[in-house]
């Protein structure tokens, strides 16, 4: 199938949660026909690429990589014991891509020369860089939400002050105090942008989040804006990662949903306390684990080694060979899809909920910043496939890991019902993202949209 009358140019945020979802949606659209660049600076464009492990390589060959210029921007390393956990050192990459604006327009504009119409997809956090897309008559632009819909209800209704419908959200802490003063403000100017949009492309299935999806699509939600929820765009067998056939082989030997993946994401430190009890509740546990221990990317992730987290004396010899210490980059999709993970012991951004979801493995939600405390809410409380480390403003005890890792992969009653949710929701979204599906539909009827005559 062929649509080369169209071009779309993918904008994503320079943050991995961010990159990595747009890169799965390019590959998607790509697999109808159309050409798909995917625009940033060059550092930016290689970590998607060297990360995107779970995607299909002849998929990603199909994306067209445009690196545009991009000032240099410091690359500080990450607070080792941070007092708040949003990861301010990553803001100078973000403000230094506010300068993609011209060249972007650049592009758009040698694209709406060869191509009878040119779609813009941008993050809604870095809206302000396509503001040229109002100039250009055969162009237009949609923003891609990279949280769930469940959030993105308290932002919205949050940002335009207005009372949020669902009770629970408003009991949540308000963004402003999940993110740093800088976000808040860089946040504040992508309005001019985000008011250019033609609609909404939310990773998210309405088989899931359909209540939430129609408050936005509301009268309430000013702006009557197209929306399509296309979700979870994870591929439900991801490819498997060869340069990790260590873990692999590990697993393999483990019995069936007896081990817990504890990781944290690309933008959490851990506290020196946090590294103490998690490995003090894993080893008081019992249980087989592999945990992800990697201090928070830099602006640059490849600009320098990073430091090597310190573990407790012994602690690896001690647990032996019930658990794995990954330090890399790890292959997260196909460590859940595996059938001996039994649980995850997660930060809950979004990413990392739509794997868990998709996979059907439940959740310990331990939110660090962001949209996490929402997500960890929305996991343990609304859909039911999760329980809580924390909630949000508790310091963490080993008891409170132990406790979590117990009930999630022992407890029959706690645990039990948590999977068996968990499985349950993941066969709701894979019927929704196969041929037929709700989400699948969703994407088509986008497509439709965007090639119409």
């Amino acid at each position: 199938m062929g649509n080369e009358e169209i071009s779309v140019i993918m904008v994503p945020f320079p943050a991995q949660g961010h990159l990595n979802q747009m890169l799965q949606f390019s590959c998607h659209i790509s697999s109808y026909g159309i050409p798909v660049h995917y625009v940033g600076s060059a550092i930016f464009n290689r970590q998607a690429r060297l990360r995107a492990k779970a995607l299909n390589p002849t998929d990603i060959d199909k994306i067209i990589f445009q690196d545009l210029p991009v000032p240099p921007f410091a690359s500080p390393p990450p607070f080792p014991n941070p007092t708040k956990k949003f990861p301010t050192h990553i803001q100078p990459a973000w403000d230094a891509a506010m300068s993609m604006a011209a060249p972007l327009g650049d592009l758009m504009r040698s694209q709406a020369l060869k191509h009878r119409r040119v779609i813009v997809i941008h993050d809604p956090l870095i809206a302000s860089v396509v503001r040229d897309v109002a100039t250009i008559p055969n162009a237009e632009s949609y923003a891609f939400i990279c949280i769930s819909a469940f959030c993105q209800v308290k932002f919205i209704t949050e940002m335009m002050g207005i009372t949020c419908p669902v009770p629970r959200l408003r009991e949540l802490p308000p963004v402003s105090d999940t993110i740093s003063e800088e976000l808040y403000s860089f946040i504040g100017l992508q309005d001019e942008g985000m008011a250019l949009r033609s609609g909404d492309i939310i990773n998210t299935c309405r088989s899931v989040e359909g209540p939430f999806l129609e408050i936005l699509e509301s009268k309430e939600i000013p702006g009557d804006l197209k929306s399509w929820a296309v979700g979870p765009l994870i591929p439900v067998k991801p490819s498997k990662s060869e340069s990790h056939n260590e873990i692999f082989k590990w697993l393999d030997k483990q019995d069936p949903r007896s081990v817990i993946l504890v990781s944290f994401g690309t933008t959490t430190t851990l506290t020196d306390h946090e590294l103490q009890v998690i490995a003090e509740g894993l080893e008081r546990s019992g249980q087989k684990f592999i945990w992800v221990l990697r201090e928070a990317d830099k602006a640059n992730v490849f600009d320098g080694e990073a430091r090597r987290v310190e573990l407790p004396e012994g602690f690896e010899e001690r647990v032996g060979e019930r658990g794995v210490v990954v330090r890399e980059w790890a292959p997260q999709p196909e460590i859940l899809a595996h059938p001996s993970t039994g649980g995850f012991m997660s930060h809950c951004g979004w990413n990392s909920c739509n794997e868990s979801i998709k996979m059907g493995v439940p959740i310990a939600a331990w939110p660090m910043h962001s949209d996490q405390p929402t997500n960890a809410v929305f996991v343990t409380e609304i859909l039911k496939v999760g329980l809580p480390v924390r909630r949000w403003g508790e310091v963490v005890t080993v008891e409170m890991v132990e406790d979590a890792v117990r009930r999630l992969i022992e407890s029959e009653e706690e645990g039990g019902e948590a999977r068996k949710k968990a499985e349950e929701l993941a066969a709701v979204v894979r019927r929704a993202t196969e041929e037929g599906g709700a989400s699948r539909l969703e994407l088509g009827a986008f497509i439709s949209h965007i090639t119409r005559q």
